[in-house]
């Protein structure tokens, strides 16, 4: 459970926030919370309690198209499975709808809050990572691309960054030498979205970049990692033994 939740700007945020007040889409009857018109980013903290050495810690940020956010089964779920393999985990409420800029922004700052709390927050400043799904994905890869990057990241079904009718990189993503290692997993069958996961990988292994990509057959978009029939389920699995591998999660 979340134990405190905390403002990402004090004073002036840059850039816009939503002309609407924040609140749920109407409910679905699928068990997904979705949240639209954030004018107020926050980080909801689930810290692993009882660490006696500081904890690696990741930024988990929510799918929805960059219109809505699945705070549910692609944010509290995931910060409560982190907590569970002993990783200290937030949430990140980004700004939405259609407003990549400040998403990213909020993206940053929360990379940049991490270090700067990593003693009153009892993280490994070295060990602070990103896992996104979909739209939040891309924001993931954005963010692992930018100035303030994480040390790692994950990518569940990630969105948009591939040049339509190729498996190259979109344009809105540079790649160099110094983007963080990745775990990456998506489905075949999520044919609007899959070569996402053909550009970012080939794009961080021309690069030297360390990434595990794992592109199952079926599956679809959007299970978060909720149980399915699928094999594509194991990604939580995967994704624990490939940070301990990394030397990530010890």
């Amino acid at each position: 459970m979340a134990q405190n939740e905390i403002k990402l700007w004090e004073g002036n945020m840059p850039g816009k926030g939503a002309t609407e007040a924040e609140g749920l889409k109407p409910d679905q009857g699928d068990g997904v919370i979705r949240l639209t018109h954030v004018s107020e980013p926050t980080l909801a903290l689930y810290p692993v309690n009882g660490a006696a050495a500081p904890a690696p810690f990741i930024i988990v940020c929510p799918g929805g198209g960059y219109n809505i956010l699945s705070m549910d089964k692609e944010g509290t779920e995931i910060a409560e499975w982190l907590n569970s393999i002993g990783v200290s985990a937030a949430v990140l409420k980004y700004r939405c709808p259609k407003n990549r800029e400040g998403a990213l922004q909020d993206a940053r700052r929360a990379v940049r809050m991490a270090r700067e709390k990593a003693g009153e927050w009892n993280l490994d400043p070295a060990r602070v990572g990103m896992l996104g799904f979909s739209a939040g994905g891309h924001l993931t890869a954005a963010c692992s691309n930018s100035e303030d990057r994480p040390d790692f990241s994950v990518l569940v079904y990630p969105a948009y960054l591939f040049k339509k009718g190729s498996i190259e990189l979109s344009e809105d993503i540079h790649v160099d030498a110094d983007t963080p290692p990745a775990f990456v997993v998506q489905t075949k069958d999520d044919k609007n979205h899959y070569r996402s996961t053909l550009a970012y990988t080939a794009a961080l292994d021309a690069a030297g970049v360390e990434v595990e990509c794992h592109l199952f057959a079926k599956g679809g978009h959007g299970y978060g990692m909720r149980p399915s029939n699928h094999p594509v389920s194991q990604w939580p699995k995967l994704c624990e033994t490939w940070m301990r591998e990394m030397g990530f999660l010890k």
